[in-house]
């Protein structure tokens, strides 16, 4: 699969506009199409995410679509904690990453069902094969930080996609998403800001490096109009 080369950048209707994009696509094509949202931290990527899914849920059917997230392919906080990486979470280097290729890979075939994990916010744990991926369905939404990365161990995802969506928002807008996130996960108000300032942003600069490669950048503030 290639990626059209196109960049435009749009600032209003997200959803919509992903929506639209996907039809026309599904409408020239009778194979799957596997499209993916990346973005930085906070920037709203899961929720456009899940908008576009259930959207197509609606539009069509249940087994019309399949959802695969990246932060299924978390590693549990017990190897983060043996790999010395727990204070850091959510950096490239605490993911299966190979686990997270090899499935998407599968993914790309409408022969057979596949399951895939999906994580607990709750827990902080991945929940494996918790996520069906319908051999009926026509589109796949993969989402996450790190799909348009050139870095060798991601290099891999960027050829399974057909479009990729990057989703930004304004640094302020994403920190305050962020520090309510972390605060409502447990973290005290000085925790949230260092987790923030020492992991969210580092990784945020790190998937601006790979914006260049999106078929279309929008803005995560907005979503509908």
């Amino acid at each position: 699969m290639s990626l059209v080369t196109t960049y435009a950048y749009r600032r209003t209707m997200c959803v919509p506009t992903v929506l639209s994009d996907v039809d026309d696509l599904l409408e020239a094509r009778r194979d799957r199409v596997v499209i993916g949202v990346t973005g930085p931290p906070g920037a709203g990527k899961s929720t456009i995410a899940r908008a576009v899914v259930e959207h197509h849920r609606r539009a069509h059917d249940e087994d019309a679509v399949g959802y695969l997230p990246m932060d299924g392919f978390h590693l549990s906080n017990a190897v983060l904690a043996r790999l010395g990486r727990a204070d850091r979470k959510g950096a490239p280097d605490t993911f299966d990453v190979e686990g997270y290729v090899a499935l998407l890979t599968r993914a790309t075939r409408a022969d057979h069902d596949v399951y895939a994990p999906d994580f607990d916010h709750t827990a902080g744990e991945p929940i494996a094969a918790s996520l069906l991926l319908p051999a009926t369905a026509r589109l796949i939404v993969t989402e996450g930080n790190y799909l348009g990365l050139e870095d060798t161990r991601w290099t891999g995802v960027f050829g399974l996609l057909d479009r990729l969506y990057y989703i930004d928002a304004p640094t302020e807008v994403r920190r305050e998403r962020l520090l309510r996130r972390h605060t409502a996960a447990g973290k005290s108000a000085a925790a949230a800001q260092a987790w923030v300032d020492d992991v969210d942003e580092p990784n945020a600069r790190l998937v601006a490096t790979a914006r260049h490669r999106a078929h279309l950048v929008l803005d995560g503030t907005s979503r509908w109009r």
